[in-house]
């Protein structure tokens, strides 16, 4: 018996009913040998930490945009803790942490440089629309490793899918993942806003820090330990009716407070300005787009606007504006 199988039978005795068994995947769709040492959910995890989409989401923006200091989210810190949350959650109900650690750290693969402003605009000019949940399923199964994918489980797929408010994973470990976003988005948006000067921990209103906690700390374990406690030996992932109906009004008054604030989203028409030129520009140009992108559509027969819409998804925010820079900023010169 080798290590893997060593892993797979501890996985039958100790995790709960409700858990999705390594052994038990409906596998890939590429068929490929058993690793000896890791089960397959873990050979998932290791295969996006490892991929260049997982590296690029250090500089792609989580809500700020171009905010100044080093101690502001990204969309790389967003994804490590929601991925920490969800496997607290996970640990505490004896659910597959591999599985769940692997959904959360592909989520957001696919999401466009400067955020949402950057998601919106490509869902309008792009003609199949824009989804960063989409994206984030064709980046592991289409875009990485030059149009063969990373090959992840099906499992995996559907919990980066389905990982949004409007959809529901079918594992448990990808509900888990899904609250977890939830709450690591609300609790550090409002970190990040205090740390910025948007408002004050005295502002939040008291109808929901007397239920939630007066702070960061305090809200994070309160809304943990909620939903830990109410999914216990039950077949879904759940919070009280009370605690997840104060979340989600603390959600909407983040939207007016920070996500609809004039101050943070200030630049946000002129990222969107960016994005729709950048996606003309390689349109009528695409000869100009990396090799790899070519090779999508000389190759693979994929649509230009497609390709586009797949390059600029793919940019960080600082190549992206490096990029405008080098075509649309006329640079400076001299006479030798």
């Amino acid at each position: 018996m080798n290590i893997r199988e060593e892993l797979e039978n501890a996985e039958r005795s100790f995790l709960s009913p409700y858990a999705s068994l390594s052994s038990c995947s409906e596998g890939r769709d590429r068929p490929e040998e058993p690793d000896d040492m890791r089960p397959v959910y873990q050979r998932d995890r290791d295969r996006i930490l490892h991929c260049k989409s997982f590296r690029r989401l250090k500089h792609k923006t989580q809500v700020f945009l171009a905010p100044e200091g080093d101690h502001y989210r990204t969309r790389l810190t967003h994804t490590l803790e929601v991925a920490q949350i969800a496997r607290t959650i996970s640990k505490s109900l004896r659910l597959n942490e591999d599985l769940t650690e692997a959904i959360a750290l592909g989520h957001d693969l696919g999401h466009t440089p400067f955020g949402h402003a950057g998601e919106r605009v490509l869902n309008r000019i792009c003609p199949e629309g824009f989804k960063h949940s989409v994206q984030s399923v064709r980046t592991v199964e289409f875009l990485e490793k030059n149009g063969r994918g990373l090959n992840l489980t099906k499992e995996v797929r559907d919990g980066i899918l389905n990982h949004g408010t409007s959809s529901t994973p079918k594992t448990l470990e990808g509900c888990v993942v899904r609250i977890s976003d939830k709450i690591a988005y609300i609790n550090h948006d409002i970190d990040d806003s205090l740390r910025a000067g948007i408002f004050r921990e005295e502002d939040i209103p008291a109808v929901y820090t007397e239920v939630l906690g007066h702070s960061i700390r305090e809200r994070l374990n309160t809304l943990i330990r909620d939903v830990i406690d109410n999914s216990r030996n039950c077949p879904e992932i759940r919070m009280s009716a009370g605690m997840f109906e104060t979340m989600m009004d603390l959600r909407k008054w983040l939207f007016v407070n920070v996500y609809l604030n004039p101050v943070p989203k200030a630049e946000e028409s002129k990222a969107e300005e960016l994005i729709r030129q950048l996606y003309e520009y390689y349109k009528k140009r695409p000869e100009q787009m990396p090799e790899e992108y070519r090779f999508y559509m000389d190759e693979l027969g994929q649509p230009l606007e497609r390709t586009v819409c797949d390059f600029i998804a793919g940019m960080s925010d600082q190549y992206a504006i490096r990029t405008f820079e080098e075509i649309f900023v006329p640079r400076s010169w001299t006479v030798c």
